[in-house]
């Protein structure tokens, strides 16, 4: 079993600005409220049953996991991780994303961006 220290972590203002690899665990209506523009949205869920799109990544680089403020996507990030995957769970989730200043965007034409 995995804990806390063990799954890796990174910071929003540690991410890399370009060619990031980017997964949403969030659920769908917090998805559709606000989420970062290249991410890939597979809630938690559902990331055992959608990992062959997960291997679509290129693998020279890790796949970040983000939720709202880090819990779930840890839980995914230690998962991935179990099954061979190179992941790191982002710190803060979205709401440090949007904290620093991150572009996020809505599903919802007419809504402002909104961090759920």
């Amino acid at each position: 079993m995995l804990f806390a220290e063990d799954v890796p972590t990174a910071s929003v203002r540690d991410l890399p600005g370009d060619d990031l690899a980017l997964v949403d665990v969030r659920e769908d209506d917090e998805w559709r409220a606000g989420h970062a523009p290249e991410a890939l949205h597979i809630p938690l869920r559902d990331v055992p049953a959608r990992m062959a799109e997960l291997a679509e990544f290129p693998d020279d680089r890790p796949i970040y996991v983000v939720c709202r403020t880090g819990g779930r996507s840890e839980q995914a990030t230690a998962f991935l991780n179990a099954n061979g995957f190179d992941a790191v769970n982002v710190a803060g989730g979205m709401k440090s994303w949007e904290t620093e200043g991150r572009q996020v965007v809505s599903e919802y034409a007419s809504a402002r961006p909104e961090v759920l």
